[in-house]
């Protein structure tokens, strides 16, 4: 059997020109990249076709440790609703360097179902990550260089700033350092650290701008900290924006690349799910939804992550309008809720799959709460057998869901026709059904309970201290009205990671509360989770290479 890197370099990979054939771009709209790459302008979003155009979000059940393969479905069922007729583009997030070396792996699919060219995709692709990360750096310098001045200096007390420096890689031994050592030339001595640029605040800022001038606003309304009189300190007294603009200038274009079975691509922003927003960007959704009748796309982890955050921030304040909804569910995952150790889902256990059931039924719910009836979209593995499939089934006719199987793993879009055929009849049913779960001008404690009980299943909400005084301090800048991004792990519905299936009875614990002014949202953070991943025992790395004619492999 063949690997995903070589199912992706044996394919018959076109021009992007073709692509943009398909989506009546004519080629000198286009910024090549080589052959197979292009950005597309800005000045092809067309607000009143957007409106005519379904909206379509991919999400799943609680994932396993590797994915359940939200990606590999949203390629397979753009391929097939192509094949049945519908005009349709996948639109998704940027792969970050930290998983693919690290340990789930690239973003662009897999087996017969996926992007291409794939490894440009997985690796540099077309600079945008190192544009966020070269901007936001420029900010953390231009405030250490602040508080070295002697004149200009904006009076800013170094412990009050929580703007940290970024690297798209997974780095443990950077999440908490201490800079400016080395005497009184080389700054001022105070503790930071690292995040990875998918879960940096201009990433999500540029995920959630319409436009340049709209980014370079956001940009200036990031929020550094205090002076020692207490006033708040935004990059615009830095007057840093322009400069983080001029970094991101070609990075907030979309990119055009294509599936394997040469459908159009639009690649985009890389937030994930669990520490940031999870989704690509307004404006490559709305690219999208411009030139097609139908655009697919997906939300990072599960339901009560990526989804949630995909309606509450991305919908309610990009003004889209989803129309379906796919939550992807997998046997092994149903088993794995269910009880089933990692190293024994290849084997039948109806018992742990028939366990495992309260899982999938509770994001179910959660898709409930935004005004949905979800499709639940079957991704087969080869090790699935007839009698778990129909068991599930079984379960979702019994409970009155929608369920559809999708083999395009291993047969492109032709294994996900009655998934598309589905999801059609789903979006005719849905013209306007959309409804987020929380309104802007609630408080913001308010928000966040509203998601811990609902789309959690939590008791209720502990704060700390810490969390407490953020808070008010938040509300009393004015950004009392901002919605809320909590950073959780994505391993269960609450905020323990070790909980499987469907917890009950239990507290979120918020230990500190983050303000992403510029992106126009709270980062509360939730039990342990981290902003900066560390590596696993056996990295992604260790069976990565190139060969003497550039030849890659290992890649996933």
């Amino acid at each position: 059997m063949k690997s995903d890197i070589e199912i992706a370099q044996s394919a018959n990979i076109q021009p992007v020109v073709n692509m943009a054939k398909q989506l009546n771009i004519p080629e000198d709209e286009l910024e090549l990249y080589g052959k197979y790459k292009a950005k597309l302008p800005l000045k092809l979003i067309d607000e009143e076709k957007i409106k005519k155009a379904k909206l379509i979000l991919v999400t799943a059940i609680t994932p396993t440790p590797a994915g359940e393969g939200k990606t590999t479905t949203s390629i397979g069922l753009t391929m097939a609703l192509n094949k049945i007729g519908k005009k349709t583009t996948v639109v998704l997030r940027e792969p970050s360097l930290g998983p693919v070396f690290g340990i789930k792996g690239g973003a662009a699919g897999g087996g017969h179902s996926q992007v291409i060219p794939m490894e440009d995709i997985n690796l540099h692709f077309t600079g945008d990550l190192s544009a966020v990360e070269k901007a936001h750096n420029l900010l953390a310098a231009l405030i250490d260089n602040n508080l070295q001045l002697k004149k200009g200096n904006l009076g800013i007390d170094p412990r009050t700033v929580e703007w940290k420096r970024v690297m798209d890689m997974n780095e443990r031994a950077l999440r908490d350092i201490v800079i400016g050592l080395g005497g009184t030339k080389e700054g001022v001595p105070r503790e930071t650290g690292f995040y990875i640029t998918a879960a940096s605040e201009v990433m999500a800022t540029l995920c959630m701008s319409k436009d340049l001038n709209d980014l370079k606003t956001r940009l200036g309304n990031i929020f550094v900290g205090y002076t020692y009189d207490d006033k708040p300190i935004f990059a615009r007294d830095l007057k840093a924006e322009g400069a983080m603009t001029v970094l991101l200038k070609d990075a907030i274009k979309p990119n055009l690349v294509q599936t394997l079975e040469g459908n159009p691509a639009i690649i985009h922003g890389g937030p994930f799910a669990n520490i940031a927003q999870g989704t690509n960007t307004i404006i490559a959704t709305k690219m999208g939804l411009s030139l097609s009748d139908y655009v697919v796309t997906e939300a990072g982890f599960a339901s009560d992550l990526g989804a949630e955050k995909f309606f509450n921030i991305k919908s309610q304040l990009g003004g889209l309008n989803p129309n379906a909804c796919v939550i992807v569910a997998t046997i092994r995952a149903l088993k794995y809720h269910g009880g089933a150790k990692l190293a024994d889902l290849q084997n039948e256990d109806l018992a742990a799959l028939e366990k495992g059931f309260e899982n999938m039924d509770k994001h179910i719910e959660n898709m409930s709460y935004f005004g949905f009836k979800p499709v639940v979209g079957i991704n087969k593995f080869s090790s699935d057998t007839d009698a778990e499939v129909a068991l599930l089934k079984k379960h979702c006719e019994k409970h009155g869901v929608t369920v559809a199987l999708n083999d395009s793993w291993a047969k492109g879009g032709d294994g996900a026709i009655e998934l598309a055929e589905t999801v059609v009849k789903a979006v005719s049913e849905c013209d306007n059904c959309f409804k987020p779960l929380y309104e802007l001008d609630w408080s913001l404690e308010d928000k966040i309970n509203t998601i811990a009980t609902k789309m959690y299943g939590a008791k209720d909400v502990e704060y700390s201290v810490k969390a407490k005084k953020k808070l008010q301090k938040i509300t009393e800048l004015g950004f009392g009205n901002l919605a809320v991004c909590i950073a959780k792990t994505q391993k269960s519905l609450s905020d323990v990671a070790s909980k499987k299936g469907r917890p009950t009875g239990f507290t979120v614990k918020i230990r500190d509360i983050e303000l992403s002014s510029g992106a126009g949202f709270i980062v509360p953070i939730a039990g342990s989770i981290m902003r900066m991943p560390g590596l696993p025992g056996k990295p992604s790395a260790e069976i990565i290479d190139i060969d003497e004619n550039g030849n890659i492999t290992g890649l996933f």
